[in-house]
């Protein structure tokens, strides 16, 4: 009797957890901020590779990352020599980008936060793990529902009318773990325009996340771009030093 009514309590809970989920009471937004502190941890340092795959070329690059808190992060290119020393600094709310043939730092605008790093299908708001995307846009939980044994979010994410964006639709799937699953992106017509699926995850500096993630042109699917991070660190000690101009031209840290 007691094991039939524990089994009913618990259904009783899943079920009513569920139902919560359903009716949206679970915070969307704070489930992208946990995706997003999941990578990053309170600072990370990872090493990935970049694939730009197109109909007749691909190229591949090496990189490293660090990001500390929300609002410093770091990218620099190690690979292939003709781009390395190449990177990309976000310090707060802004954003530097530096290549060794120009030998100066360029601040970028706002508007080209969402533009394409180095010809990838990544822009620069994914490459630096910028959390704009918190307060540029309303977010509603419209599903859950259960994959490989987790509970999955579907968060459906819509632009200010006064935010500097260029997607006029976003959905993003999560898993329990807060491991991101899925990102679409939809132009102002509601038209599928991009699509990162995640197709490898991983344990890496103790923690369980996206390893291997793909970005795909829906309209030429044979354009595409892979990131893969085959090692990471998390919760490490990161001087502020680390994340200057000075540092993105001159690497001493």
């Amino acid at each position: 009797m007691r094991l039939s009514q524990r089994a009913f309590c618990t259904f009783f809970i899943l079920l009513y957890s569920s139902l919560a989920v359903c009716d949206g009471s679970l915070d969307a937004r704070k489930i992208i901020k946990g995706a997003l502190d999941q990578w990053r941890g309170l600072s990370s340092y990872s090493e990935m590779a970049m694939i730009i795959h197109r109909p007749d070329w691909e190229r591949k690059m090496v990189m490293r990352g660090w990001t500390k808190g929300e609002k410093k992060s770091l990218v620099r290119v190690v690979e292939p020599v003709k781009d390395a020393g190449s990177g990309t600094l976000l310090l707060k709310n802004e954003m530097w980008t530096y290549s060794p043939k120009v030998n100066r730092p360029i601040k970028l605008p706002g508007s080209m936060m969402n533009q394409s790093w180095m010809g990838s299908d990544f822009t620069n708001n994914d490459i630096a793990r910028s959390d704009d995307i918190l307060d540029d846009y309303e977010h509603s939980l419209l599903k859950t529902e259960l994959r490989d044994g987790h509970q999955v979010y579907v968060i459906e994410s819509i632009p200010h009318e006064d935010a500097a964006v260029v997607w006029g639709r976003e959905l993003i799937t999560i898993r329990d773990d807060f491991v991101m699953l899925q990102h679409d992106l939809f132009d102002q017509d509601g038209v599928l325009v991009k699509s990162m699926v995640t197709t490898e995850i991983k344990e890496l500096g103790g923690r369980t996340v996206a390893s291997i993630q793909r970005m795909t042109n829906i309209e030429e699917p044979e354009k595409w771009t892979e990131m893969q991070v085959y090692a990471a660190e998390f919760n490490i000690e990161l001087s502020d030093r680390l994340f200057t101009q000075s540092n993105l031209m001159n690497p001493r840290h």
